[in-house]
């Protein structure tokens, strides 16, 4: 049966992309078996997670570009941690702006992707049929 114990860490981590900094909590469950054999197991919220230093992904911009501090540097250093966030502002309605000649009516657009359809399609069909033809239809007419 393994026996062992688990410790609590925070782990500060800044994104190299966005500086975004934040602080992650991990508890570390250490274990070992009948044999003397050791290992580390990271939870986060009581899930296994891999350790800190392997792919850490920033939450404000995802990027995997993470560095770690030391444990505790974001507690002798406050300077680096962001502000609170303000409020969020009540909801309110766009305001939309009437049609300012009501005897036209709206433009209405075509899709990109519609357009975009087009653009390659059209190429991409002549030059399949252009393949097509001069692999198959002109060597069927060169005859003796």
């Amino acid at each position: 049966m393994p026996a062992g114990f688990d410790t609590r860490e925070t782990w500060p981590y800044e994104c190299l992309r966005c500086l975004h900094v934040w602080e992650e909590d991990f508890v570390v469950r250490h274990l070992a078996d009948a044999y003397g054999n050791e290992t580390k197991v990271w939870l986060s919220s009581g899930v296994p997670v891999p350790p800190p230093w392997a792919g850490a992904c920033c939450p404000g911009c995802g990027a995997y570009y993470v560095t770690s501090f030391p444990s505790g540097y974001l507690a002798r250093h406050p300077e680096l941690l962001s502000a609170a966030e303000p409020e969020d502002e009540p909801y309110t309605e766009p305001y939309i702006r009437p049609n300012s000649r009501p005897d036209r009516a709206p433009v209405k657009r075509r899709h990109l992707s519609g357009r975009l359809l087009i653009a390659f399609g059209v190429p991409l069909a002549v030059f399949v049929g252009w393949e097509f033809y001069a692999s198959f239809v002109a060597h069927a007419h060169t005859g003796p």
